[in-house]
């Protein structure tokens, strides 16, 4: 995929069975990349942790309980496009074997599916931020140009929180929406 082509990430669509499992991906970004034309690479580090405040709240979770987190450094060949931290509560991640770096077809959400913890509500939300030097760097931007943030929350039908991403995205992303509209 050249440099110049941007990566669209269709909300619509990414979270769907069929699309995050799609020729045997590990997710919906690997989806994407590949349907592009490009070559998804994905590094992931596993630990336990404490989730930022932001997180915790979202997850219902006291500040002080521990998390799995899985970081992740996830690229289109060599070009490094994508951050994305992913915090789930301890016994979820337990339940769905979600502690080692390769997630399995469809990657976490479909194994908290199978661990009967399946997601049926999402909520993105979309913030620009400023770039660390870190950040910076990774992304060949400028420190404090802004970025994309995109927080997503990962629901099950009883309305408990079982995931929190966020998402950093390189410069060039497309977001896709589709709305209903009644």
């Amino acid at each position: 995929m050249s440099s110049n082509t941007a990566i669209v990430r269709d909300a619509t669509e990414r979270y769907r069975t069929e699309r995050r499992e799609a020729g045997e991906s590990r997710g919906a970004f690997e989806t994407e990349i590949k349907r592009l034309g490009g070559a998804p690479r994905v590094e992931t580090q596993v630990r336990r942790d404490t989730a930022p405040a932001q997180v915790a709240d979202l997850l219902g979770i006291a500040s002080s309980d521990e998390t799995v987190v899985r970081a992740r450094h996830m690229y289109d060949g060599d070009r490094l496009v994508q951050l994305a931290d992913s915090y789930v509560p301890v016994d979820v991640a337990e339940a769905a074997s979600i502690e080692s770096p390769d997630p399995g077809l469809g990657g976490i959400i479909s194994r908290m599916r199978d661990a009967g913890f399946e997601q049926t509500e999402a909520i993105e939300e979309v913030s620009l931020y400023a770039a660390t030097s870190v950040e910076a760097e990774a992304f060949g931007v400028e420190p404090g140009s802004n970025l994309l943030q995109i927080t997503h929350t990962g629901y099950t039908e009883g309305g408990r929180a079982v995931e929190v991403t966020i998402h950093r995205p390189s410069p060039g992303w497309v977001l896709r929406y589709s709305p209903p509209i009644s």
